[in-house]
């Protein structure tokens, strides 16, 4: 029997070394002039049209790559210019900034830039603020906006078209426009007009998290309504027959979609909540109407020049050259993004793959 398998397998090889098929040889080099004559030569088989569209087709095949060159080397060079400026300038002392033979290697390294930028800022304090506030938010807008997405995406009820006009509305029109009356809000916040009839007074929230938390909860944080718009983009690129199956299993509405919907959109919510934390991290507008005790990274940034001559010079008044006072600056915006850009490039991957899933690419 081992005789039999071991000529059964020898006879297959055998068999298809025998008939392995033959490689296409390959066509010999032919220089320019050979190419051009090989080309005319087709071009007077075609008809005219055949020989216009050849004709065009070279010359795109020919343009495309340079172009496509110059758009890739101009969009790196507008996004890497400044970072690569940014890193260069927080590790030099101040004074290389004066000299005209310094352009990005600095001729001494220092340290003492980003030490003194962190005791400006009060760093890790301004930071635990920042991630409080921000994760929080961040959490919070995840959650109701995926709730929100998902009725648009799934349930048919009255007045849908018109309460999707308005997130459209939350994406097209610019928060400064509707900062006054949320200010006022706050400011004089008075709970179904109970409250200013029973004590006579009204509830002052400005410098309070509540006033991000709150819109946070109601779906109208900072871009709120693309986040809407994400969430319901991906709900409805699910097949419903998922849900079918939740509710023949028992699943109540809310159950299907925790158990079903979310695990299935896992990496738009991975998306959003990237979205959401860059936005609310780099957020200054709005920070700066609602909070002037309470510290962020962004509201930091705005004082830290006054801070830094008090520190280093010893006057908030001292008359410094501003390319000098631009390394503590600098340093300042290098460990403010450090933590974006470990996040991002940590969650790369997972980030790419929401935004292709949730349909933003083709918006």
């Amino acid at each position: 029997m081992a005789d039999t398998t071991m000529t059964n397998k020898g006879g297959l090889s055998g068999f298809l070394q025998k008939h392995k098929p033959e490689k296409a040889p390959k066509e010999p080099k032919m220089s320019r002039k050979e190419r051009r004559e090989r080309f005319k030569k087709r071009l007077e088989c075609l008809t005219p049209e055949e020989q216009r569209y050849l004709k065009r087709k070279q010359v795109t095949d020919a343009v495309w790559p340079v172009f496509r060159a110059v758009i890739v080397f101009g969009l790196c060079f507008i996004i890497l210019y400044p970072l690569i400026f940014m890193i260069s300038s927080a590790f030099r002392p101040s004074a290389d900034m004066n000299d005209p033979t310094i352009m990005w290697i600095p001729k001494h390294y220092t340290l003492s830039n980003l030490k003194e930028v962190i005791k400006a800022m009060d760093f890790w304090k301004t930071l635990g603020n920042t991630l409080v506030l921000n994760i929080g938010c961040s959490i919070i807008q995840v959650l109701t906006c995926a709730l929100t997405g998902y009725g648009f995406a799934r349930y048919k009820f009255k007045g849908k078209s018109i309460l999707f006009f308005v997130v459209i509305m939350m994406i097209l029109v610019p928060p400064q426009i509707i900062l006054i009356p949320q200010y006022m809000f706050f400011r004089y916040f008075n709970p179904l007009g109970l409250w200013h009839m029973i004590t006579g007074d009204f509830i002052n929230l400005i410098n309070k998290p509540v006033t991000m938390y709150f819109p946070a909860l109601t779906a109208n944080g900072l871009r709120a309504g693309l986040f809407i718009f994400l969430f319901r983009q991906s709900f409805m690129g699910l097949p419903k027959e998922l849900e079918d199956a939740a509710a023949l299993d028992g699943c109540s509405p809310f159950t299907a979609f925790v158990r079903v919907m979310v695990p299935n959109a896992g990496s738009t919510f991975l998306t959003v909540f990237l979205f959401s934390i860059v936005w609310y991290w780099n957020d200054y507008y709005v920070s700066t109407s609602f909070f002037t005790e309470n510290k962020t990274i962004a509201l930091t940034l705005k004082n830290l020049s006054s801070n830094i001559k008090v520190l280093v010079f010893g006057d908030a008044n001292a008359q410094v050259n501003t390319r000098e006072i631009i390394v503590w600056m600098e340093a300042a915006c290098l460990i403010s993004i450090l933590p974006i850009l470990v996040l991002y490039v940590c969650l790369q991957k997972n980030f790419t793959e929401g935004i292709a899933r949730s349909g933003l690419t083709g918006m």
